[in-house]
């Protein structure tokens, strides 16, 4: 009987001590931070869509440009077969490695945008208004999905090394940290600026 007695009261003890060592805050933590990845694949992936759409509009246009349009068209296949799935959130070289070629794409569609300043047409036809202003707000959704994703980072990086959720995340779960997605070229944590001079 007194051992029954004893094991009544240490069970919830138990329970408690282990609920207060990550064994659900560690999960769930991580779950935020894989979501919130696929939440910035996502935008670029919008990104990469609408970029053929973006060309082929350039280039009925500008012909003339065909090494920009070039230079767009494989730094966009390039970004897009670099994939960095959940597993590789820990690996800093693959996010790197992601990091840089998104940073290329996005740095070969700048150039693309600044010869549309050459044709006035272009500048005024609406299908290239509609894919200018998509990409506007896809840019900005690129910016707050990597915020958000190194806010998730940050958070469960901080959870896996401070007491007591750090018990349970090198025990239970084996945790390694996150890596945040950090700028890869000069200015990249800033989108893009979009600007065809027509005040929009």
């Amino acid at each position: 009987m007194d051992r029954r007695f004893t094991l009544a009261l240490i069970a919830p003890v138990a329970l408690m001590t282990l609920s207060g060592c990550g064994i659900n805050s560690i999960p769930t933590a991580d779950e935020n931070v894989k979501a919130r990845w696929a939440d910035v694949q996502n935008q670029y992936q919008r990104r990469a869509d609408l970029i053929p759409n973006l060309v082929n509009t350039v280039k009925g246009y500008a012909q003339q440009e065909s090494q920009v349009l070039t230079q767009v068209t494989e730094a966009r296949a390039k970004a897009s077969s670099i994939q960095v799935n959940a597993d590789d959130l820990s690996d800093p070289a693959k996010l790197q490695q992601f990091g840089a070629a998104q940073a290329q794409l996005g740095q070969s569609l700048g150039r693309l945008l600044a010869t549309v300043e050459a044709y006035p047409d272009l500048k005024s036809n609406q299908n290239f208004l509609t894919l200018q202003s998509q990409l506007e707000g896809t840019e900005n959704r690129i910016t707050i999905a990597r915020q958000d994703y190194n806010a998730a980072v940050q958070a469960y990086n901080t959870r896996i090394r401070t007491f007591p959720d750090m018990i349970g995340a090198k025990v239970i779960y084996g945790a390694e940290p996150k890596v945040p997605f950090e700028a890869t070229a000069p200015n990249a944590e800033q989108a893009p600026t979009v600007d065809f001079g027509n005040g929009q």
